[in-house]
């Protein structure tokens, strides 16, 4: 089990996977690149299918479900083999099956008030999202005084360009990419693309200028 997901690559590549039998070509393809974290979002049918090919197939893989939304979900992302899990927002009862599920995860917050909450339950790592739309890098330089034990995840309207700017504040340990292995390059099945793009957002931590 991975102790955090926001320390095993810069970047977690945030997917949909549309087509089940794309699932292990896209994981050895991202690995090959030197990022050994996914987060598979639960946004398709297929989803969970696909976690179970990762999961059996590419099992060095630190493979997240996210987008996930109640209990179930959490209970289901489990069982289909998820190491970590990942939401988009935060309630009690979500933190209370995160907190339950035996593995570790990043709860969505967008608001300080929300950083609170997350704070009470003793939760040092989230994931801010939408990270842009929020705020961005002000809104993490704003949160890092009040909130000095938190770290982030950014996640949502970060791109290749910007996300070395997000890497270089003291308060974020990595970023969600959508960038990465978007569902065009999937259904053409350029698994070489998603492999360079992989290696070069492997490389991102402190090239900011």
């Amino acid at each position: 089990m991975i102790s955090s997901p926001l320390d095993v690559a810069p970047v977690i590549p945030v997917v949909v996977i549309s087509e089940v039998a794309d699932a292990v070509p896209l994981a050895r393809a991202l690995l090959a690149g030197g990022l050994g974290v996914i987060e598979v979002t639960l946004r398709s049918a297929a989803a969970l299918d696909g976690v179970r090919a990762i999961a059996a197939e590419v099992p060095e893989l630190a493979l997240g479900v996210g987008t996930i939304l109640t209990a179930d979900q959490v209970k289901q992302a489990v069982d289909a083999g998820a190491k970590f899990l990942v939401s988009p927002g935060s309630t009690d009862r979500l933190l209370d099956a995160f907190e339950g599920a035996g593995v570790p995860f990043l709860a969505g917050c967008a608001t300080p008030s929300d950083v609170v909450r997350l704070a009470e339950r003793g939760i040092t790592e989230a994931k801010l999202f939408p990270a842009e739309v929020v705020g961005g890098i002000a809104m993490l330089k704003a949160l890092a005084a009040p909130f000095a034990g938190m770290r982030f995840c950014p996640t949502g309207g970060v791109t290749a360009a910007t996300a070395p700017n997000y890497l270089a504040l003291a308060n974020v340990g990595c970023v969600g990419g959508t960038w990465l292995a978007g569902v065009e390059l999937q259904r053409a099945g350029d698994w070489s693309r998603i492999t360079e793009l992989a290696a070069q957002a492997a490389g991102l931590r402190g090239a900011a200028g």
